[in-house]
C-alpha cells in the first residue's frame, strides 16, 4: 500500500517486483537533516537503548501492514483503488496511464507519493493520506489477542517502523488491540515532519509525466524526491538513530523483500513475514506473524542456556476469523 509499508502496492505486478528485488535502495546524493517532532514519535520507554541482560537482542523492530496483519485481510486492494481515484481526480491524469505510473512510482520511488512529490506534484500530505488510508475499510481488521499475548511476552523493546502516517497506524493498532504493545512508534510524520519544503518545481511537470517516466532507470531510488520512506537504506539508519538502537542487536521484520534487503544493508537482523523461503538478505522467514515463537524461539531464551526461557502466559498460535 502506498505510504504505508507493504511489498504488496498492487496485487500482481507490483508484488512480483518487490519479492524479486535483489538489491537496496540508497540515496546517494541527499543528506537529510533530521528534525523529529515529539508530537510524531511516541515513546512509552524513554530508557537510552536499553540492553537486555543475557538476551540475543535487545530490540524488536516491526513493520505493520501486511507483516501485524495477513495480506488477505484486504487492505492493499481498497488502498490501490483510492490511490488511483486520487490521481485521477486530483492529480488529472489519463485514467488510462495511472496503473502503469503508480507502479513505476512505487519501484523507483519507494512509494507512490513520494515519486508523486518527486515529479513535481504539489499537493498536502495530509489530505492525500485523508483520501488514500482515510477511506479503507478498518472494519476488516479484527482484534488479535494471541498476537498481543506474544507481544507483551516478548522482554525486548517493540518499535513501530512505518511509512504510513500517524492516523493509519493509530487505526489498525486500536483495532487490532494492540495500541499498548510498543515502546515506540517511527512513521511518515516522524522522518517527514510537517515543515520540509519541497523540491522547487515545473508547475507543468504533469503533461510530460508518462515520458519522463520512461526515463527512470528501473530498479533505482531517485534523487529528486524529498519524501524519506523505506526501502531507502537512508530511511532504515534514521530509524535506528532516532530509537537510538543497536542494529546488530534488533530483529526487524518486514512482508517487503526489498526493504529486508535494504535493513540487512543498514546492519539489521532479518525477518521475512509471509513467506516461509528466504529472500536476499533474510535471516529468518515466517509463514505467519504468529508463528514467531515456533520460529524464533532466541527471543525468549537466555543466551547459553537453550533451556531456560522467561515465564509467559501460554500462547496458541491459531486465530478463527
Amino acid at each position: 500500500m502506498d505510504g504505508l509499508d507493504s511489498s504488496a502496492e498492487y496485487i500482481g505486478a507490483s508484488c512480483h517486483v518487490s519479492q524479486t528485488a535483489t538489491t537496496f535502495i540508497r540515496l546517494p546524493h541527499v543528506s537529510y537533516t533530521l528534525d523529529v517532532h515529539a508530537d510524531y514519535y511516541h515513546f512509552f520507554n524513554m530508557d537510552s537503548s536499553p540492553t537486555i541482560a543475557g538476551f540475543k537482542y535487545d530490540c524488536l523492530l516491526f513493520d505493520m501492514d501486511d507483516t501485524l496483519y495477513p495480506m488477505s485481510v484486504g487492505l492493499n486492494l481498497a488502498c490501490r483503488k483510492n490511490i488511483e481515484e486520487y490521481m485521477l481526480k486530483h492529480l488529472h491524469m489519463e485514467e488510462s496511464e495511472v496503473p502503469k505510473i503508480c507502479l513505476d512510482l512505487y519501484r523507483d520511488y519507494g512509494t507512490t507519493m513520494a515519486g508523486l512529490k518527486a515529479f513535481g506534484y504539489e499537493f498536502d500530505n495530509d489530505e492525500y493520506h485523508a483520501y488514500v488510508h482515510g477511506r479503507l475499510p478498518y472494519e476488516k481488521l479484527k482484534p488479535d489477542p494471541v498476537l498481543r499475548s506474544l507481544l507483551f511476552s516478548m522482554p525486548q523493546r517493540k518499535i513501530v517502523f512505518t511509512n504510513a502516517d500517524q492516523a493509519h497506524v493509530h487505526q489498525v493498532l486500536n483495532r487490532m488491540g494492540l495500541e499498548d504493545c510498543f515502546d515506540g512508534i517511527i512513521c511518515f510524520e516522524t522522518l517527514n515532519p510537517p515543515n520540509y519544503t519541497s523540491v522547487p518545481t515545473d508547475n507543468h511537470v504533469g503533461s510530460s509525466f508518462s515520458k519522463d517516466c520512461n526515463k527512470v532507470e528501473s530498479g533505482r531510488f531517485q534523487s529528486k524526491t524529498q519524501i524519506l520512506c523505506k526501502p531507502s537504506v537512508e530511511a532504515i539508519e534514521a530509524a535506528i538513530q532516532i530509537a537510538n538502537i543497536d542494529p546488530r542487536k534488533t530483529l526487524f521484520f518486514e512482508d517487503s523483500a526489498r526493504n529486508i534487503a535494504s535493513g540487512k544493508a543498514a546492519g539489521l537482523n532479518t525477518v521475512i513475514v509471509g513467506s516461509s523461503d528466504l529472500v536476499p538478505g533474510a535471516d529468518h522467514a515466517l509463514n505467519s506473524i504468529h508463528n514467531i515463537k515456533e520460529a524464533l524461539p532466541e527471543i525468549w531464551e537466555i543466551e547459553g542456556d537453550q533451556q531456560q526461557m522467561i515465564q509467559s502466559p501460554a500462547v496458541e498460535t491459531m486465530v478463527l476469523a
